[in-house]
């Protein structure tokens, strides 16, 4: 970024001290996986009873329903690629490891927040005794290897647009889990995927606010980021999942959360209508005229992406649906 652009970050570096670091909760206030899990510790006859009673409950769990769970764990066990793609970005990236700049020390324990999701789906998955960890793992370690492009162009502005919205994305999608979940019969499951969408939600709130905070301070260049990430449409963070077998492995996954509801293209246009509201794009003043164009663009994209989406589900009636077998459930047949 140019000198000038750079120079907007520093600026924000005692902002972001004093209002997003707050959003952040001390290590011996949040939940741990181990709050959720069967106590390894107890005697072995008490850990066998709180297995048997998790194995009990997950056995009511339909096997289309573990393909989207799986693929949410995958996504969020990839983490070490999503710090690494926040230091990526010119202005806030973590310059030394252990910088104490503002920038660098949400990154870190945001990472150290999240860090708990993937630790927690795991490890239920693991004790359910439903799914084939083997394969998992081969495509969580693929996963990370491949690393991910958002086409962000190490731009911060561009940056804080993408993970506004995948924090509200993984907020919806951890909800929609937790809510089938209770539906299927595991209590467990549900409160699970709910502590895990309330700490999405509380990052999303931070986001969401560091955007705010930029269309305050270079409003066209804000508006114009957004703009951009639209144009190019934003992916989701595991669209390189790859197990060795199935070569469009992200694409079945997404079909299937599709068809259950879990993330569908209506929550893409969702959450785009409601970052247009929240951040009060349509109210924005002072634009240059590029930047009223980019204005003009995304506050009536909403609209259009619902509008194309319906053409897509009438011609998704008109299919015959299809099959495809799933290696991280002992390759059974999942209809897409």
């Amino acid at each position: 970024m140019p000198p000038e652009k750079l120079e907007v970050y520093k600026f924000l570096e005692p902002w972001v001290a004093q209002t997003i670091l707050p959003f952040l909760k001390p290590t011996e206030k949040c939940w741990q996986p181990s709050d959720f899990l069967p106590n390894s510790s107890q005697p072995s006859d008490q850990f066998d009873a709180e297995v048997r009673t998790l194995r009990v409950m997950s056995a009511n769990l339909p096997d289309d329903y573990l393909v989207v769970l799986i693929g949410n764990m995958i996504t969020e066990d990839a983490l070490p690629t999503y710090e690494t793609y926040i230091n990526t970005l010119d202005g806030v990236r973590d310059e030394t490891a252990p910088s104490a700049s503002s920038w660098a020390t949400w990154t870190r324990a945001w990472t150290a927040e999240e860090n708990r999701h993937g630790d927690l789906l795991r490890t239920y998955l693991y004790l359910s005794g439903r799914v084939d960890m083997l394969m998992i793992e081969r495509t969580i370690q693929n996963l990370i290897a491949s690393g991910m492009d958002t086409g962000t162009e190490n731009n911060p502005y561009m940056g804080f647009v993408y993970t506004s919205f995948q924090e509200r994305a993984t907020f919806v999608s951890h909800g929609n889990t937790a809510r089938l979940a209770k539906e299927n019969g595991d209590p467990m499951l549900a409160r699970i995927c709910s502590i895990i969408a309330s700490d999405e939600k509380r990052h999303e709130n931070a986001y969401v606010k560091i955007v705010e905070k930029l269309l305050e301070v270079d409003t066209t260049t804000a508006m114009l980021a957004i703009a951009e990430m639209m144009r190019k449409r934003i992916t989701m963070p595991a669209y390189l999942m790859n197990d060795g077998e199935d070569t469009s492995l992200y694409s079945h996954y997404s079909t299937v959360s599709q068809r259950l509801g879990v993330y569908t293209a209506g929550d893409y246009a969702n959450i785009l209508e409601f970052l247009v509201g929240r951040w009060r794009l349509e109210e924005l003043e002072g634009l240059t005229s590029e930047g009223r164009c980019a204005q003009e663009y995304v506050c009536g994209l909403p609209k259009r992406i619902r509008n194309l989406q319906e053409r897509s589900d009438e011609r998704a009636r008109k299919m015959e649906p299809s099959g495809i077998k799933f290696s991280w459930i002992f390759n059974k047949k999942i209809i897409l």
